[in-house]
């Protein structure tokens, strides 16, 4: 069973603010104590954090739910509660985060160490010492503590590597991978034998490294899913330089050129952007029989069929991993082009609009609540920012209950309510909660 795991879906749910107090001062020789109840702690944050010793999401597999604690709430003589801590996860450099929901990218995490807040934690909730005014020097409100962010995410890891070995089954990419570098990737002469990324650091004789991919063998309709599909196809778009290797001895039956042809539709296929990249031709198995005739078929081919006939002709390295020759001549020409290869942008930032003029003019507040009833006649509100005020007050103290109220007219939910045709007695839901609409 194979340890390597690159697509996950987790949930989320950063802590809770702690709860705003309700209290007085009772000294013996303060005769006035007035409010003294303090805030709420902040609820913990969940910040993912890039350690560059994993490799892999398997540790999500196994732990999907990740629930940072809430904050202390408040107490007696104006203390706050304590914040609390907030929830770190390790993941593996290359990370990429979206929201399951929306689709939209929360961040890429590259470099080790790096930090991402992905769900916020929810502010304390304000104690009655936060209330009092000269008209209300003792009030019975507090907040409850704002609820911490709660959703679904995706987690898509694509390997960090500078070059990317693509190619059919059994052309000799992991035969390559473990010549050039200390990896030692599973080889066997049948197809598939390399079933997840294999990484290596390669260095030059001059003293140049780079790290290189051995991804597994592409087919004709890998972009549509067929073989391993697009399961590995991702790990290239983080690559600069892709080396190209076909066999060309042949040995499996089929036409060098045609291999080399379908694997290009393939990643183009799959993401137009990837044949931007750099490739460098690796015409492998040369010291088979046969290679050096296909070899020079291949290369008319290639010139014959070529669409721009001022462009550069395609880098040939013909080399024989077995038999260690033309290595040194390959890697050297990668570390060139590497150093000329600016790094290709995973995602494309938003494009900034052409007229920068500024329009000022009155656009309509979008409501914060949407009102619907149900067959039995109940009305059900709903809205983030209305159920957040829900969930923010303490129904345990009648002051509270009456500022919920004004902050439900303030909103015009009872004007929408009574131009939708409610009247006096009809029941009105929020979440489980449930009250009659009075006039």
């Amino acid at each position: 069973m194979s340890m390597f795991l690159d697509q996950v879906s987790i949930h989320v749910k950063a802590g809770n603010g702690g709860n705003g107090m309700v209290s007085f001062r009772r000294e013996k020789y303060v005769p006035d104590g007035g409010p003294s109840g303090g805030d709420g702690g902040r609820g913990g944050d969940i910040i993912f954090i890039v350690d560059e010793g994993l490799r892999t999401l398997m540790d999500f597999r196994m732990n999907r739910h990740f629930k940072a604690t809430s904050g202390e709430n408040g107490m007696t003589k104006g203390m706050h509660g304590k914040g609390a801590k907030d929830l770190y996860v390790k993941v593996p450099p290359g990370t990429t985060v979206k929201n399951a929901e929306t689709g939209k990218i929360i961040g890429d995490l590259v470099s080790d160490g790096e930090t991402l807040v992905v769900a916020k934690g929810g502010r304390g909730g304000r104690g009655n010492i936060r209330f009092a005014t000269p008209r209300n020097p003792a009030p019975e409100i507090a907040e409850n503590g704002e609820p911490g962010q709660e959703f679904d995410i995706e987690m898509e890891l694509k390997v960090l590597a500078d070059v990317g070995l693509v190619g059919f089954p059994s052309v000799g990419k992991s035969t390559l991978l473990s010549v050039v570098s200390s990896a030692r990737p599973k080889i066997g002469a049948y197809h598939f034998t390399t079933l997840v990324p294999n990484l290596g650091m390669v260095r030059t004789d001059d003293g140049r490294s780079f790290v290189m991919a051995d991804m597994p063998g592409l087919i004709e309709g890998a972009s549509q899913g067929v073989g391993l599909g697009t399961q590995f196809l991702r790990h290239i778009e983080r690559t600069r330089v892709l080396l190209h290797v076909i066999d060309m001895s042949a040995s499996e039956g089929r036409d060098p050129y045609e291999d080399y042809q379908i694997i290009n539709n393939e990643l183009e296929s799959y993401n137009l952007r990837l044949l931007e990249r750099p490739q460098i031709i690796v015409a492998n198995k040369m010291d088979m029989p046969d290679a050096e005739e296909n070899l020079q078929a291949f290369k008319e081919k290639l010139g014959a069929n070529q669409e721009d006939e001022f462009g550069e002709d395609p880098i040939i390295f013909p080399i024989s991993s077995i038999a260690h020759q033309g290595i040194q001549a390959l890697l050297n020409a990668t570390a060139d082009l590497l150093e000329k290869t600016p790094e290709f942008p995973m995602y494309e930032p938003e494009e900034a609009e052409e007229d920068q003029s500024v329009l000022y003019q009155f656009t309509p507040e979008e409501k914060s609540f949407t009102v619907t009833r149900e067959s039995d006649g109940t009305w059900v509100l709903s809205g983030e920012k209305l159920e957040k005020l829900f969930k923010m007050t303490n129904f345990e103290h009648d002051e509270s209950s009456l500022r919920f109220a004004r902050q439900l007219r303030t909103m015009g939910v009872d004007e929408e309510l009574r131009s939708r045709g409610a009247k006096n007695g009809d029941i009105v839901r929020i979440e489980k909660f449930e009250f009659e609409f009075m006039e």
